[in-house]
């Protein structure tokens, strides 16, 4: 007999399943979950918590037509192989197959983009209101877990949402949270009450017929809505969510089918803004995702047996180079202090949090205080490290602006992922940052390409005196680059050259080194130059290279419109000079998902790629 899996090619096969036969369903669906991140890598663990909640959502819902608004996407994995994508999972993550994240690009279900926290609901909010405006009728379900929530902008849209009564679901992923018996039945019992939609009727016509008492009515309805309140303050922890105008339901087993499909049924009729709040566990089903469920949010591939990373790494990463750096610096001056936004382990900061848990601070999904809240620890003369993907600092622009750059306050933001990171694709390779960073005034901008440079511009930062910022990319320290002496305003020579010069800012002086070596095996002489300060530049250095009138080609991992070669250029131009430069950057699009090592050939970024551009230049035709 077929797997029940097979059967389900869209979610119009998915209601033909009786009811009692989805768990088994779920099942097949996590396993090919476990099996095809266990060979791509990806993110299992909040997937796997949301097998089941996906499975009823689209049970529930007519899907397109309904539309359902993933937050992040991490969540999503079932949702892309109950909606026509169960033969392509395979290539998920990789170059020319899925995306990792929901994409409607990809495919109609996929309502709309999700690669960084807390913007289902404001989504949500629109389409409601397209919808009405539209004079449309379909339902709009946003699914956002407790981690998600911590971003002010999720609570900006419930705001909105509340205020203005418009028909939206937010369905709250507790994935954090274990089900205790006890929390259990009296969930299962208040929502076997409170989901009916008898006792939504009684409750609406009894409050109107109350309401019309002469004298009286008002005054019983506010003292009946008050007990009615404290009541459900002691025993549901919804109280919050209804004072900003939702109906609330829960917490409920995000694991029980048959539950959560009544539950959905029952209150999705309800005019106005509700709240459904679930309750699941991240990596569900796999029993070492269950027990390490940070180990597992984007994991490499691994071994299904075990657990353990398939490639096995034994060169320090930029990650861990950093970590470790600032455990060292913080044992000598104890005003450095660690801010993370939900990513302590991701970030390398798991061994300042152990060594100095007092300095330790976790804001959650919430990058804009992260940053405001470093600039009003260094208003009180601390030295505030905020470590933040250069994707998710993206998010702060304006607190970089205003409340730390402004006063010119001595914040180090620490950029990890900073350049291409691979298979995560557009929503995270981190090739902003050059230009977002270099236009504000005040700012310093450093970018080592090895470990030592990592942690002597680490020190540099700290002790500056003004807001910096140190960008390293994803993965391994490389080998093979000088060493050399470190300073701020200043450049290394790394190679002199009589044919002309490289100008490679950060992760990819490595590849510059190796297409140097293979122009030097052609006998063409082309020196290179670590420009490891971006901002400012090495002005001195830069007028000596120009005088001597031979091609520059300046090479980055960011985009080249406002990036690290047009600030060549504009310097440049202020100097009085038209020498030949060239620019080896990333284009004006959107990288799409691949490994890292694909991406580089593909847009230029590899050794080869390099060194026959630079050879184009420099050789006469």
């Amino acid at each position: 007999m077929s797997k029940i899996l097979e059967q389900v090619n869209s979610p119009a096969d998915l209601k033909n399943i009786k009811i009692e036969k989805l768990e088994e369903l779920c099942s097949e669906i996590r396993a090919l979950i476990i099996d095809v991140v266990s060979k791509n890598g990806g993110h299992l663990a909040s997937s796997l918590g949301t097998v089941e909640l996906t499975v009823a959502l689209h049970y529930v819902f007519n899907t397109p037509r309904d539309k359902i608004v993933w937050d992040v996407g991490h969540q999503a994995y079932a949702h892309k192989i109950l909606t026509g994508r169960k033969n392509k999972f395979h290539t998920i993550r990789r170059k020319g197959g899925l995306s990792g994240f929901p994409k409607p690009s990809e495919s109609e279900y996929d309502s709309f983009m999700a690669g960084h926290a807390s913007t289902s609901i404001s989504a949500a909010s629109g389409m409601a209101a397209a919808r009405d405006l539209k004079k449309e009728n379909y339902d709009v379900v946003a699914v956002i877990g407790d981690g998600a929530l911590t971003g002010g902008m999720a609570f900006e849209a419930m705001n909105n949402i509340g205020a203005s009564g418009k028909r939206v679901m937010v369905i709250l992923n507790g994935n954090e949270m274990a089900i205790s018996p006890s929390v259990g039945a009296m969930s299962n019992y208040l929502n076997k009450i409170i989901t009916s939609p008898l006792y939504n009727t009684l409750k609406n016509d009894i409050e109107a017929v109350v309401d019309k008492i002469p004298t009286v009515g008002k005054k019983m309805l506010t003292a009946a809505r008050r007990v009615e309140e404290a009541v459900k303050s002691l025993i549901v922890p919804g109280a919050l969510f209804e004072e900003l105008g939702f109906r609330y339901f829960g917490p409920i087993d995000g694991h029980n089918i048959p539950l959560l499909i009544k539950t959905i049924k029952n209150v999705k009729n309800i005019s106005s803004p509700l709240i459904v709040h679930v309750v699941t566990k991240k990596g569900k089903g796999y029993g070492i995702s269950e027990e390490h469920p940070e180990l597992f949010h984007g994991a490499a591939p691994f071994e299904i047996e075990t657990g353990e990373n398939v490639k096995k790494k034994s060169v320090p990463t930029f990650t861990k180079v950093f970590g470790d750096e600032l455990v060292k610096l913080a044992e000598k001056d104890k005003r450095i202090i660690a801010i993370t936004a939900a990513m302590c382990l991701g970030t390398g900061l798991t061994g300042f949090k152990e060594k100095f848990p007092e300095r330790f601070f976790d804001v959650g999904i919430a990058e804009q205080h992260a940053v405001t809240f470093a600039g009003g620890l260094a208003a009180c003369g601390l030295k505030p490290v905020v470590a933040i993907y250069s994707t998710f600092l993206q998010r702060a622009i304006d607190q970089i602006f205003h409340d730390v750059c402004l006063m010119n306050l001595p914040v180090v933001f620490a950029l990890d992922r900073s350049g291409l990171v691979g298979e995560d694709g557009p929503t995270h390779h981190g090739v902003f940052d050059i230009t977002y960073l270099s236009m504000l005034p005040n700012l310093m901008v450093l970018s080592p390409s090895n470990g030592d440079a990592l942690r002597a511009l680490l020190k540099l930062a700290l002790d500056c005196g003004g807001p910096c910022a140190v960008r390293y990319p994803k993965g391994s320290v490389p080998n093979g680059v000088p060493v050399m002496k470190y300073e701020i305003g200043k450049w290394g020579i790394v190679k002199e050259g009589k044919d002309g010069y490289i100008l490679a800012a950060g992760s990819v002086v490595g590849s510059a080194f190796e297409a140097v070596k293979m122009l030097n095996s052609e006998g063409i002489d082309v020196g290179l130059v670590d420009c490891y300060s971006i901002k400012p530049l090495d002005v001195e250095m830069l007028n000596g290279i120009l005088k001597e009138n031979k091609p520059v080609v300046t090479l980055e991992e960011n985009v080249e419109r406002g990036g690290f070669g047009s600030y060549i250029s504009e310097v440049s131009s202020s100097l009085g000079f038209s020498n030949l430069i060239k620019h080896i950057a990333l284009g004006d699009e959107f990288v799409q998902h691949a490994s890292c090592a694909e991406l580089y050939n593909i847009t230029g970024l590899a050794p080869e790629s390099i060194a026959a551009k630079v050879k184009s230049l420099v050789v006469p035709h």
